[in-house]
C-alpha cells in the first residue's frame, strides 16, 4: 500500500486535528491514499482489554490495534448556537460539557417525546458553513451534513451524496420538529438581573402560593414543602427588599401576624413578610413575571410538558389569571370541584411552556422540564432558506444518550456512535470524517503482558470492537506482531474480519496455528454485489470476502463465515439464503452463524431512511417486526431460525441461526465473535 504524501498535522499538543485530551499521542497524520481520515498515533499503556463480567461473549479478553474515535462525525454547530438544558435554560453549544444535562428525544408508546439526557462527548472541528433560515426568523449556522428532524424524517442541511446514495435534504418549505424558539427560546444558563419589581412580585407569588388559601395563622412561611431553590432565593430577596420603597397598596395582607426569616450571614436586616404580600396598585410586566414565577416555585406542576398551578384562594387565581393575559400567554381557569383548589393551566405545549420560564424563571428546577412533552412543530419551523456561505468556520458538536439534542428550538441529530452503524458491518470511516487511534506500540506492549506470571493463557478475541484488518493494517503491520506475540506465549486467539488484508499474514497465521488453537472467522452479509455496495460502503465485495475465506481453507487454516445481517423481506428468501450458504460452503468454510439485523437506536432512524428512499414499500412491515426495540420480531427469529436448519445441514456448515433468544456463542473455544461483537465494531 503505497503511503506517499503523507501529512504530519500535530505533534500532540493542541494542533486543531488532534483528539484533545488524547493520552499517548505521538503524531496525527493524513494522507491522499485515506481521503477525510485522519490517523492519531498513540503509544498505549496496555494491549489485553477485559470483557465486562455480564457479557454473554464466549471469551474475556480482547486486542484492539486500532480504535475508531465515536467523535468521527461531520454534523456539526456553531459555536454560539444555544442547546436546550434539562432545567429549561440554554448554553452555547461551545460551552457545553460532558455530563451536562440536555434534552432529547424517545420514541414512547408509539409516539417522540422530550426527556432528559446527558452530553457524553464534546469537541469541535472546522467545516464549510451553511445558513439555515426558518420563517420565524431563527438562523442556525451548519456544517452541510448536519441533520435536523422534520416531519418526513432526518435530513441534511445540504444536498450531497453519502456512501449509501443520495442523501435527503432540507428544502424550501420543509417543516422541522421542535419547540421553536417563541419567546428566544429559553433563557441563559446563567443568573440573569431581576429588577426590584420582579422580586417583590416573586416574594408576593412564593409567599401566597405557600400558604395555601392565602396568608391565614392556619399556615406558616415557609411551609416543609417549599423546594431549597425557592428558599434561597426568597432569603436573597427579602435580604435585599429591606432596602426597597415601600408598595402603595390597595390592602394590607390579611389578619396573619408579619413574620420573619433569619437574615443570611452578613445581611443587615431582613424585610417583614406583611410588606412584601400586599398587591401592588399597578402590576407591571416584571412584577407580573416575579408573582407568576413566585407562584409557579411555591404551587406549580408540570405535567408532560404541561404546567399548572393549582390554589384555593380565588384571589390568587385570579391574579394569576390576570398576569398570564398581561404578558400574552394562553391559558384556562379549571372549575373548581367541590373541596378542591382551582387550576389555572398554561396552553401552547413546550413552545409557550419554553417562553414561560425565559420570562418569568422560576427558580425551581422541576418546574422547569419539557420531559414527557409530545415533540411537534410549527408554523416558525419552515424552511426559508438554505445558503453555503463560503467559509470554513469553527464548528462543534456533541453525543448524547438519546443521539440527538434540541439547537435553537428545533430536533437536531448528534454524532453517530460507532456502534449505531455497525448493524450492517459498516467501516465507520467509510461513511464519516473518521478519526482513527493507531496504537503503534500495542504488539511490544502485549508481549510484556503476555510474559507476565498472572497470565493465564485465556482465548483473545479481535474484531471485536474495530476491524483489525482495517485498510490502514497495509501501512502500519500491528498484525504481524500481535500474532506473534499471542503464538510465542501459548495464547489461543480468534480474528474476526472483513478486510482481505488478512490475505497477508497467512503464514504467519498457519505457524501460529501450529503451537495454539487459532480461529478465523469472516462476514458475509449477502452475494447482491448492487445492494451490498449501497448497504456496505467502503468495504470489500462479497467475492473478495469469498475468495479470502478460500484462500484462508486453501493455506490449511478453519474458516467460519458470519451471514449477517440478514434483512427481513430483503435478503432473507430461502433462495437467497441457499444461494449464498452454497457458496460459502464453495469457498470451503466449515461452519457459518446466520443472524438477523438489529437495529439499535440511531441506527433505526439511518436505516428507515434507507427503506423509505429505496424499498417504500417495506417501511411498514419493518415497523411491525421491530415495534418492540432493537431486536426483530422473535416469531420472525423463530422462523428464520427454521428456514436456515435444514440450509445449514444441506451445504454441510455445523453453525448456528437465530432463534428468539439472544445470539448465542458457538463452540468450540476460541469462538468466533458473534453478531453481538459485530455491533461494537
Amino acid at each position: 500500500m503505497r503511503w506517499d504524501g503523507q501529512q504530519v498535522l500535530d505533534d500532540g499538543v493542541g494542533g486543531a486535528e488532534a483528539l484533545p485530551g488524547l493520552r499517548g499521542l505521538l503524531r496525527t497524520v493524513r494522507t491522499p491514499e485515506f481521503a477525510g481520515t485522519v490517523f492519531h498515533e498513540v503509544e498505549a499503556k496496555s494491549a489485553l482489554n477485559r470483557v465486562p463480567g455480564s457479557s454473554p461473549m464466549p471469551f474475556r479478553w480482547t486486542v484492539n490495534p486500532y480504535r475508531g474515535c465515536s467523535h468521527a462525525c461531520v454534523y456539526c454547530l456553531a459555536g454560539h448556537t444555544r442547546v436546550l438544558l434539562a432545567d429549561g435554560r440554554t448554553l452555547p453549544i461551545a460551552e457545553l460539557r460532558v455530563g451536562d444535562a440536555v434534552v432529547g428525544t424517545e420514541m414512547v408508546d408509539g409516539r417522540r417525546r422530550y426527556v432528559r439526557t446527558t452530553v457524553l462527548a464534546h469537541w469541535s472541528t472546522a467545516k464549510p458553513a451553511h445558513r439555515v433560515r426558518l420563517t420565524g426568523g431563527t438562523e442556525l449556522v451548519t456544517s452541510g451534513e448536519h441533520r435536523f428532524l422534520t416531519d418526513r424524517g432526518w435530513r441534511h442541511v445540504a444536498p450531497g451524496w453519502c456512501r449509501t446514495g443520495r442523501r435527503p435534504h432540507l428544502r424550501h418549505g420543509s417543516a422541522l420538529l421542535g419547540p421553536g424558539a417563541a419567546g428566544g427560546f429559553g433563557s441563559a444558563a446563567h443568573d440573569r438581573a431581576h429588577p426590584p419589581a420582579y422580586r417583590q412580585g416573586y416574594l408576593c407569588g412564593l409567599v401566597r402560593g405557600d400558604t395555601g388559601s392565602g396568608i391565614s395563622p392556619a399556615r406558616t412561611f415557609p411551609s416543609e414543602q417549599l423546594e431549597l431553590e425557592a428558599l434561597g432565593r426568597a432569603h436573597h430577596f427579602l435580604a435585599e427588599a429591606a432596602h426597597l420603597p415601600a408598595l402603595a397598596a390597595v390592602g394590607a395582607a390579611g389578619p396573619w401576624e408579619p413574620g420573619r426569616i433569619p437574615p443570611p450571614p452578613g445581611s443587615g436586616g431582613i424585610a417583614p413578610i406583611a410588606h412584601v404580600t400586599r398587591w401592588p396598585e399597578h402590576a407591571g410586566d416584571d412584577w407580573c413575571a416575579g408573582f407568576l414565577a413566585g407562584l409557579v416555585d411555591a404551587s406549580g406542576q408540570v405535567t408532560d410538558g404541561e404546567l399548572s398551578v393549582a390554589h384555593a384562594d380565588e384571589q390568587v387565581i385570579g391574579k394569576a389569571a390576570g398576569a398570564l393575559h398581561r404578558l400574552g400567554f394562553r391559558f384556562t381557569v379549571d372549575a373548581a370541584a367541590a373541596g378542591s383548589a382551582r387550576a389555572v393551566r398554561l396552553r401552547g405545549g413546550p413552545e409557550q411552556l419554553l417562553r414561560f420560564l425565559r420570562e418569568t424563571d422560576p427558580a425551581v428546577s422541576a418546574r422547569r422540564s419539557v420531559a414527557g412533552a409530545p415533540v411537534a412543530g410549527g408554523a416558525d419551523l419552515r424552511v426559508e432558506s438554505v445558503e453555503p456561505l463560503g467559509v470554513t468556520a469553527a464548528m462543534y458538536d456533541i453525543t448524547t444518550g438519546t443521539g440527538d439534542f434540541v439547537a435553537e428550538g428545533v430536533v437536531s441529530h448528534n454524532c453517530f456512535a460507532r456502534n449505531t452503524h455497525t448493524y450492517l458491518d459498516l467501516d465507520a470511516g467509510a461513511d464519516f470524517d473518521s478519526q482513527i487511534i493507531v496504537k503503534v506500540n500495542v504488539a511490544r506492549v502485549l508481549e510484556r503482558e503476555l510474559r507476565s506470571p498472572r497470565w493465564e493463557r485465556e482465548s483473545v478475541a479481535m474484531g471485536t470492537n474495530t476491524d483489525p484488518y482495517q485498510r490502514a493494517e497495509g501501512r502500519y503491520r500491528l498484525m504481524p506482531g500481535i500474532i506473534e506475540a499471542l503464538a510465542r506465549w501459548g495464547t489461543p486467539f480468534s480474528v474476526l474480519t472483513k478486510g482481505t488484508v488478512l490475505s497477508r499474514d497467512l503464514p504467519l497465521l498457519t505457524a501460529a496455528a501450529a503451537d495454539v488453537p487459532v480461529s478465523l472467522g469472516v462476514s458475509v452479509a449477502l452475494v447482491d454485489r448492487e445492494l451490498q455496495s449501497r448497504l456496505e460502503p467502503g468495504t470489500p465485495s462479497p467475492a473478495a470476502r469469498l475468495d479470502m475465506v478460500r484462500r484462508i481453507t486453501d493455506a490449511g487454516l478453519r474458516c467460519g463465515v458470519m451471514v449477517a445481517p440478514v434483512l427481513p423481506l430483503l435478503t432473507d428468501s430461502p433462495e437467497a439464503l441457499d444461494a449464498l450458504l452454497g457458496r460459502i460452503r464453495a469457498a470451503g468454510a466449515s461452519r457459518a452463524t446466520v443472524l438477523a439485523l438489529h437495529l439499535r437506536r440511531g441506527t433505526r432512524e439511518w436505516f428507515m431512511e434507507w427503506l423509505a428512499r429505496e424499498h417504500p414499500g417495506l417501511v411498514e412491515p419493518y415497523e411491525r417486526l421491530y415495534r418492540r426495540g432493537a431486536y426483530v420480531d422473535p416469531e420472525y427469529r423463530r422462523a428464520l431460525g427454521e428456514r436456515v436448519a435444514p440450509l445449514l445441514r444441506r451445504h454441510g456448515l455445523g453453525g448456528a441461526a437465530d432463534t428468539v433468544r439472544a445470539p448465542q456463542p458457538p463452540a468450540p473455544q476460541p469462538a468466533l465473535p458473534t453478531a453481538e461483537q459485530l455491533t461494537l465494531l
